[in-house]
Formats: structure tokens, C-alpha cells, sequence
């Protein structure tokens, strides 16, 4: 007797070096939304940096991440005001811990986002809150920690749900993947321009 087994057909590439650009989109009824509209994300992946910009409008966020030295440099912009804030490797290991906890549960949908087929996924946090991603299984960062909310994830996420502190949520979703080689000043942290403040000041900040 024989026995005739599918396999899923795509190639797997593990890449150490990408660029996704993403569009933040509103759902509807969602409260401050035209605060959110035109708002954009970039991800950057080399090697063990790795970097985030998030231009939300009214406030911008960059999040510069070295997963060797365990560390991360945020930089806050909003109006005219500049902070940037090290983070150590005690806080980062202690980010992880709760990043670690993060579980995706594979749904059984597939659709095209920027040109990969991508599977539908729920992801479930610690405090109980979920949120949807759309990834793709043919990209695999060679870095599983270059955005430790996906660490977990079995490929690239090329959409995905955005949970706001104040609660709602937000889509992420995909326009571009660019898999060249990204310039190693891409990571460089700013000499100036930026005010230097601790992770407690910026609490104190609202943020």
C-alpha cells in the first residue's frame, strides 16, 4: 500500500537584512482616529540590529535594538521636543521575559500582503489581550529577536493588529518588503538633538 503526503510547496528564505514598510490604518469607530491617519511604520532588520520608526502624527517613536549587547536606545519626538532614553540589559531581559510568553495560534486563512502569501495567526499576551497577524512562512529573520513581540512568530509579519495603551487597536499592514543590504548607519544613535532622559521621567512624561 502507498501513501501519498502533501507538503506545502514554498521556499523558505532566512534573511538577515530587510526593510518592511508598513501603512497604520484606523478601524472604523475608532476613538481619535483622524489623530492616527496617514501614520507609518518602517522596520528594519542587519544582522543583530536592529531598528523601528513609528511616525504616528502626533508623536514619533524610534526604537534602535542591538540583540548582542542586549540594549535599546528609544528616541521620542513631539512638536519641538526631543528624548532619547538607553535602555540596559537588565530591562531588556526583563522585556524578553514577557515577550517569551507571547503564543500564536495558527487560523487556517491565507491571503497576499506586498506579494507573500501570508497565513493568519492570533496571538495571545500574558494580561490576556489578543491581537491578529498575517505572516508569511517564506521569510524567517535570521534574527528572531529584531522585534521581540514577534519572537515567537514562524515567519515575517507583513500585517498585524496594533494595541493602543488607551485601549482600541490599530492595523499595520505591509506595502513593501526590501530584502538588499541595509546600511550600517541606519543604526547609528544620534550625537545631539536629543534630550537624554531616564525610563521614569518618561513615565512622568505620559508616554
Amino acid at each position: 500500500m502507498s501513501y501519498c503526503i502533501s507538503v506545502p510547496a514554498f521556499a523558505q528564505r532566512t534573511v538577515s537584512d530587510a526593510i518592511v514598510h508598513y501603512s497604520v490604518q484606523v478601524p472604523d469607530g475608532q476613538p481619535n482616529a483622524g489623530a492616527f491617519a496617514g501614520s507609518t511604520m518602517v522596520q528594519y532588520v542587519r544582522g543583530v540590529m536592529s531598528r523601528l520608526d513609528m511616525n504616528l502624527n502626533v508623536v514619533n517613536y524610534t526604537y534602535i535594538v542591538n540583540t548582542k549587547d542586549e540594549t535599546y536606545v528609544t528616541l521620542i519626538t513631539r512638536n519641538t521636543d526631543k528624548y532619547l532614553i538607553h535602555v540596559g540589559r537588565a530591562q531588556f531581559e526583563k522585556d524578553l521575559k514577557q515577550y517569551e510568553a507571547v503564543k500564536f495560534v495558527d487560523k487556517p486563512e491565507t491571503k497576499r500582503i506586498a506579494g507573500y502569501t501570508c497565513r493568519h495567526a492570533v496571538a495571545s499576551l500574558v494580561d490576556g489581550q489578543t491581537f491578529d497577524v498575517w505572516y508569511t512562512p517564506d521569510l524567517v529573520a535570521e534574527n528572531r529577536m529584531y522585534n521581540r513581540r514577534f519572537m515567537n512568530l514562524k515567519g515575517l509579519p507583513l500585517e498585524f493588529e496594533l494595541l493602543l495603551k488607551g485601549g482600541g487597536k490599530l492595523k499595520v499592514v505591509a506595502t513593501s518588503v526590501d530584502l538588499s543590504p541595509v546600511p550600517a548607519s541606519t543604526f547609528d544613535v544620534p550625537k545631539g538633538g536629543y534630550k537624554e532622559i531616564s525610563e521614569a521621567e518618561l513615565k512622568q512624561l505620559g508616554n
